[in-house]
């Protein structure tokens, strides 16, 4: 069944990689084409993930720091306040206010100097607009940084009032952006498909301009998008002219990158959730950003910061040699899968799920993978199956790429390792095929010698 399938979806053998496992045993099932590098996708996440699980401890957590230069008198600081990151994927608006909460409980109102920035800890360049797909302005486009706030997101949110009239409304709202309300409000069914109605961004490093345009059907009611806007220098900037005004603060000066000076005292500290919970994040729902930021906190913390790419594929990498994993043929840009670049073969994707079901961190890595059937990127297959609920997958695709990779427990108890990787023009049709595939896996059906099939390079 699985053949036929990908024979129906009309995807040559030659341009998949297939690699199946029990946890028990010496030697794979199957092995189709298992040396050959393939583009996995989004599941290179899951060498990224397991890498910081290990590496980094399940407790390790991420600290961003601020800092005050001068003396403050009653409540002004007459000196610069900064701002230290440390590339905490989830500093989320929340955290954010009460980190700035805590200054105005230590008395501070009125900052006489600037606000200055440090995101030295990565050697990453924040070019403003950078697209992997032509969609400059989507989240999971947006570059990494040491000091990542909220995504760098711009939730846009179209909200019809009384007496018929719409309003655009921006969380958060930074000064810099500008927002344009040209709709005309509409009576009549919703019909969001055909509306004549749009959302249009358009933003450089240090302004943005929303512009919504168009007859909107009030019948629709709330509409709301998201966008990565402006640099993350001048977003964090402007977010905190936001929420420190908000909270009766005031700050005098303007905008300043650079490093923490010395004799600089430290006021406050925020610390994110643990890796357990962030790798949770990035596997289940398979977020590109949390994944970079996860990549170059190995680069810095292996190799030292501050970190860049290489740093973290030649930390990763290393990391893995040491304990015996080998990784031939590994490809790491950015350890997103949000590449055109990345490589790994099934055996060494497969190598690596082996060798982490005897981790001590097992648990915590197999339970950061969708639920076949009941969450993340799995949630809506397989769900009228015996599979349901019964095998733990990470899945990838990119224009021209489809990829599975985890792990099934099949009916009989027994755990098996499960990676299929294609890489072929009609990929995006291969889901069939690595369904029956898990389906395959989950019967328990023994191939027997005669049907074991080992694939070289072709």
């Amino acid at each position: 069944p699985v053949l036929q399938a990908f024979k129906r979806a009309r995807i040559p053998l030659t341009h998949v990689g297939v690699l199946v496992q029990e946890t028990g045993n010496s030697k794979p099932l199957i092995a189709w084409q298992a040396d050959r590098p393939m583009n996995p996708a989004s599941t290179m996440k899951l060498v990224t993930t397991f890498a910081g699980l290990e590496a980094l401890g399940p407790t390790y957590t991420w600290k961003t720091e601020v800092y005050r230069t001068g003396v403050q008198r009653g409540d002004v600081l007459q000196g610069n306040l900064i701002i230290k990151g440390y590339g905490d994927p989830k500093l989320s608006l929340e955290r954010f206010w009460l980190l700035l909460r805590d200054l105005r409980q230590r008395g501070i109102r009125e900052i006489r100097g600037d606000l200055v920035l440090d995101h030295g800890y990565f050697a990453v360049e924040d070019p403003f607009p950078v697209s992997f797909d032509g969609a400059p302005f989507r989240l999971y486009n947006t570059i990494p940084t040491a000091l990542l706030l909220n995504f760098k997101s711009i939730q846009v949110q179209v909200l019809p009032k009384g007496k018929g009239l719409v309003q655009v409304v921006t969380d958060p709202r930074p000064a810099q952006i500008e927002v344009l309300n040209q709709l005309t409000p509409t009576r009549g069914p919703c019909r969001m498909r055909n509306s004549k109605f749009g959302v249009r961004f358009y933003s450089d490093a240090a302004s943005a301009r929303i512009t919504a345009s168009g007859a909107y059907p009030l019948a629709c009611g709330k509409a709301v998008y998201e966008a990565s806007l402006l640099s993350h220098a001048q977003y964090v900037y402007g977010v905190f002219r936001q929420l420190w005004g908000e909270l009766g603060g005031q700050l005098q000066g303007g905008l300043r990158e650079g490093p923490v000076p010395s004799g600089a005292e430290r006021l406050a500290l925020s610390e994110s959730p643990t890796v357990v919970e962030v790798v949770r994040d990035i596997n289940k729902d398979s977020n590109n950003l949390m994944a970079r930021q996860l990549f170059l906190t190995l680069g810095a913390e292996i190799q030292g910061p501050p970190a860049s790419p290489a740093k973290a594929f030649d930390g990763i990498q290393g990391w893995f040699y040491k304990r015996g994993v080998d990784t031939e043929g590994l490809v790491m840009e950015n350890g997103s899968g949000l590449s055109r670049m990345e490589q790994i073969a099934t055996s060494a994707l497969g190598r690596m799920l082996l060798y982490a079901y005897a981790s001590p961190v097992m648990p915590e890595f197999i339970a950061s993978l969708p639920l076949v059937g009941v969450d993340g990127t799995m949630r809506k297959r397989l769900r009228y199956t015996p599979l349901k609920g019964r095998a733990h997958i990470k899945t990838g695709s990119l224009r021209g790429v489809k990829a599975i990779a985890g792990y099934v427990l099949n009916r009989f108890g027994r755990m098996t390792v499960v990676v299929c990787i294609i890489n072929h023009p009609n990929a995006a049709a291969g889901t069939v095929a690595q369904d029956a595939l898990l389906r395959f896996v989950y019967d328990g059906a023994d191939p027997g010698p005669s049907r074991v099939v080992y694939g070289a390079r072709p």
